[in-house]
């Protein structure tokens, strides 16, 4: 990029139409947009009067340009022993013809479609597909329960769901079908059409008038062109957990999320066309979505699906074979992938097995980058390692290394500086703005570049009430931190009950509906604990109804089993340890984040609310005792 870091981003923040507009020139807009930046009912809109098509965009146009041979997709399933590689002109033509499927079972513009599948090609040609129709996609990751997929259903309105008859684990078969349906049979919102992938590990039993077979319906499809949709249409909704047991469901639109992806590619990556780029994620998480479908091929990059984990598929080297295999250029995983590899190989032995001499750069978001895992990553690799933090709702890079302009130095536990576009600023609680190093509310100022969320599907209050409310003219970004005096942001943790299991978001205020829903617990509190290779896992601390007298590890274990139920293994709830009593505040509030740091072994300041201190010395009795039994 000719321009610096430093001149983009002072334009980015002064004037951001100026700056938007440049960047929104580079994509092939169906109408080009002449109002970049608009205001509607006290809301930001990018683009407002352009149309556009994302599918088009990530397939029609690199094949218009001659570049259809290239791959597009590389899968990689070492559960299944398949490798294939998608040409982008092939990847066109089974994303045509899925929306000539989904378009004769009633499919149009606007309506929202569920996709529940495991990390395989289909899934990606789904989104596409849905695109393609201005349809809204929903996609459920594959691991959560029949509960949470009905949530779903019923919060999308969707009339179509497109899944598949299994997802294959390590050491199990997992069966969606059964758990589709079970959820189909709970939802409200009637599912008029279920489209099942056949797998050959696991068959599906199909019900005559409402299943639909993936092959035999693709078969017989009709590809259809891309649709021109506005740039404020929905292009997706994921659902992210909210600190009350109802998921929110983040509404991104086509116009400025096509654009932002563009310029995070080039700008936070520092790839573009041919590239091969490998996002170790899965698409029902944002990063999926981001950076395993749609950045990468908007930018016309090979990019990497994965049907693995980071160790036993077969072993701790499985990535570094990715690498050398398919040759990547840019790696991006969790902090938790990489504690896992190092928990099984220390010394990294398995990496020297393989060349990755074009591995360029390890990125690495979710959770915060414990310090030890960026030394190990350095020690053994000998490039960046780059910490860059992002939400579900802004759906790329608030903070990274610029690495598309000129890499910085790095600094253990920061994400480097603010990209453009995104004005941090650290308040203190009553909105005033902190000197450099002090540490408080992580917010964002209005407005929030392209490609951020536009709001929550069906609930504008909860989007104002949970984001832009507390704090005038700003985005509450809902995590704690500081800037440094050269302008390096460290974030902290949480200030919500959220807690990030393995980099996945999870709502404690979920869990606790499940525990307090058993006939033995009369109230409970879930928090997070340190975990050193998953980063938080849940606790959960339960109060016994009076007169309730039941086995400890019983009831442990049937709670274990609720959870599991309830929301699913995702949430790897493992524990809940009956206590005499919650501290509280004299309003009644459970004191969640003075817990969190007992559990944590931090310091903590005893509030002048608390109702009962000698609660506080009992609860760190138990805790001290729970920590010595983990160590033990």
């Amino acid at each position: 990029m000719n321009r610096t870091y430093h001149d983009d981003y002072l334009q980015s923040c002064r004037q951001p139409g100026h700056f938007w507009a440049d960047k929104a020139s580079l994509i092939d807009w169906h109408t080009a947009p002449t109002q970049v930046l608009t205001q509607d009912d006290g809301q930001f809109r990018w683009f407002s009067d352009g149309l556009l098509n994302t599918s088009y965009l990530a397939l029609d146009g690199h094949v218009a340009a001659g570049r259809g041979e290239q791959t597009a997709i590389i899968y990689d399933s070492p559960v299944t022993g398949i490798k294939r590689n998608i040409s982008y002109a092939g990847l066109l033509e089974d994303v045509a013809c899925c929306a000539g499927m989904l378009r004769g079972l009633g499919v149009r513009r606007g309506d929202r479609v569920i996709i529940y599948m495991p990390m395989v090609p289909e899934a990606v040609v789904a989104m596409l597909a849905c695109a393609r129709l201005g349809a809204v996609h929903c996609v459920v990751f594959g691991g959560f329960a029949a509960h949470e997929l009905a949530v779903r259903i019923d919060d999308a309105g969707a009339d179509v769901l497109v899944t598949a008859s299994c997802g294959i684990e390590v050491d199990r078969t997992i069966s969606y079908k059964p758990l589709v349906d079970a959820a189909m049979a709970k939802a409200e919102h009637a599912i008029r059409h279920c489209v099942v992938l056949q797998r050959p590990r696991c068959l599906a039993e199909m019900q005559n008038g409402r299943d639909v077979d993936w092959a035999t319906a693709m078969a017989a499809a009709e590809p259809v062109d891309a649709v021109p949709v506005k740039a404020t249409d929905p292009l997706y909704i994921l659902y992210t957990s909210g600190t009350t047991g109802k998921p929110k469901g983040v509404v991104r639109d086509h116009g400025g999320h096509a654009v932002a992806m563009r310029f995070s590619m080039s700008a936070v990556y520092g790839v573009g066309p041919g590239d091969v780029f490998w996002a170790a994620s899965d698409v029902g998480w944002v990063v999926g979505h981001s950076y395993i479908v749609y950045g990468p091929l908007l930018a016309g990059c090979t990019t990497v699906l994965y049907e693995g984990k980071p160790v036993r598929t077969p072993d701790a080297g499985s990535f570094w074979r990715v690498c050398a295999e398919h040759g990547v250029k840019t790696l991006f995983a969790a902090p938790t992938a990489f504690r896992a590899i190092r928990k099984e190989d220390p010394e990294a032995k398995l990496a020297r097995n393989h060349d990755l001499s074009r591995l360029e750069r390890i990125y690495l978001a979710g959770e915060r980058l414990d310090p030890p895992t960026w030394k190990w990553l350095q020690e053994h690799f000998q490039r960046p390692v780059i910490d860059h933090w992002w939400q579900t709702e802004t759906g790329w890079a608030i903070a990274a290394n610029p690495a598309g302009y000129e890499l910085q130095p790095v600094k253990p536990g920061s994400a480097t500086w603010p990209m453009p576009g995104f004005e941090v600023a650290v308040l203190d609680d009553d909105g005033r703005m902190l000197e450099a190093g002090a540490q408080g509310n992580i917010c964002l100022r209005l407005p929030m570049p392209p490609g951020c969320l536009t709001g929550i599907w069906g609930d504008s209050e909860r989007f104002h009430d949970g984001y832009l409310a507390r704090f005038a003219g700003y985005y509450q970004s809902g995590d704690a931190g500081y800037i440094d005096e050269e302008g390096y942001l460290f974030v902290m943790g949480r200030t919500d009950d959220i807690i990030n299991v393995a980099g996945h978001r999870l709502s404690t205020g979920e869990m606790e509906e499940v525990l307090g829903a058993h006939p033995a617990v009369a109230e409970c509190a879930v928090i997070g604990i340190p975990d050193e290779l998953k980063g938080e896992l849940p606790l959960g601390l339960v109060v016994l109804k009076d007169g309730v007298d039941r086995d400890a590890a019983k009831l442990n274990d049937e709670l274990v089993l609720a959870v599991r139920q309830e929301i699913g293994a995702v949430a790897c709830f493992r524990r809940a340890l009956v206590v005499n009593r919650l501290p509280k505040t004299r309003s009644g509030k459970i004191l969640r984040r003075i817990m969190r740091q007992m559990a944590a072994g931090e310091s903590y300041t005893v509030p002048s609310t608390i109702d009962d201190p000698a609660c506080l010395a009992e609860l760190a009795i138990q805790l001290e005792a729970l920590q010595l039994n983990v160590a033990s």
